[in-house]
């Protein structure tokens, strides 16, 4: 991968999502100051406007694209002749699909060094249920989702699973008028965790999933038993395989599976794809699967075959 001399900051959401207010912030911030010039590019105008005085002060010129057609390599390479920025901000129109700007050929030293989803937490559900596709394509390698707007009667927990099921590190981040929201996923869990065996019931499977992924710390050296499928890829080892399930990310052609390394003896004489009801110690440790990084590895303590779920699909709710 080249080197990145000058980063790219790419903000996306749809439209009223808060993007603009966001960065308006953002550049006021002692944290973001840099001397050099920041290229502002808009590819959708908003309802609130950039403060002057702030662009001034941050000696940020604005540059608009108003079709999709003309965010193109030529016309970024014209302005990093014309105005040589230190750094690129993108407002990303919510309507364009993000990894067709991810697969743009840019400049020579532009690249990606962050991508932020705004979300408005009082439409979120609307869109989810009429453009998850488009939203799925945003968040996918987000490396941050701010949820504005929020509210305490809102499905908060559910909306944070959902968003890990298609970016699993994500930091997702939830705000009310006056800010960050603190402590909202104290909830209780819908399974005993003080159990000498935590059952996970099929329909729970998503939420322990995401639970166990956040905070590992609260199940290591717990039992845990559960229904999967089981996957071996392959270099995991004889004596290794995934039990999990499928969860859709944006549509029917596009899942992702939810499983965890588990090893066990038992694990030569499993067929991939055959279903397996799972009682396991559960530890921490680093592992390849994990890109190098500490992760839940299961330590299989009975394996035996059952009858496939009717319905394989994870939930969030």
């Amino acid at each position: 991968m080249n080197e990145i001399t000058v980063p790219i900051y790419l903000i996306t959401g749809f439209l009223e999502s808060g993007k603009t207010s966001f960065l308006n912030f953002t550049l006021q911030q002692d944290y973001f100051y840099t001397e050099g010039t920041t290229l502002l590019i808009l590819c959708e105008e908003g309802e609130v406007e950039y403060d002057k005085a702030v662009l001034e002060m941050s000696n940020t010129v604005v540059e608009i694209i108003e079709k999709e057609e003309d965010l193109t390599t030529d016309r970024l390479a014209a302005m990093n002749i014309l105005y040589q920025p230190e750094r690129v901000i993108i407002e990303y129109n919510g309507m364009w699909l993000v990894s067709n700007f991810e697969k743009m050929q840019k400049p020579e030293g532009w690249g990606v060094e962050q991508q932020i989803t705004c979300v408005d937490a009082s439409t979120f559900q609307m869109y989810m249920a009429n453009m998850k596709s488009i939203f799925m394509d945003m968040v996918r390698n987000s490396d941050m989702v701010v949820f504005n707007r929020c509210k305490k009667e809102d499905p908060l927990p559910t909306y944070r699973r959902g968003i890990k099921v298609a970016n699993q590190r994500a930091e997702i981040i939830f705000e009310d008028e006056e800010g960050e929201l603190d402590d909202i996923f104290q909830d209780e869990m819908p399974f005993d965790m003080n159990a000498p065996v935590i059952e996970i019931l099929p329909e729970d499977y998503g939420i322990w999933f995401v639970d166990a992924m956040d905070h590992p710390e609260n199940y290591e050296g717990k039992t845990v038993k559960f229904k999967a499928r089981v996957m071996k890829p392959r270099g995991m080892g004889s004596k290794f395989f995934v039990p999990g399930r499928t969860a859709m990310t944006c549509c029917a052609d596009d899942t992702t599976f939810l499983g965890y390394v588990c090893k066990s003896a038992y694990a030569p004489k499993l067929t991939p794809g055959e279903w397996v009801e799972v009682t396991a110690k559960v530890g921490i440790e680093k592992r390849n699967e994990y890109q190098g990084e500490e992760g839940i590895v299961l330590d299989a303590e009975h394996v035996e075959q059952c009858d496939p779920l009717e319905d394989e699909m994870v939930y969030f709710n």
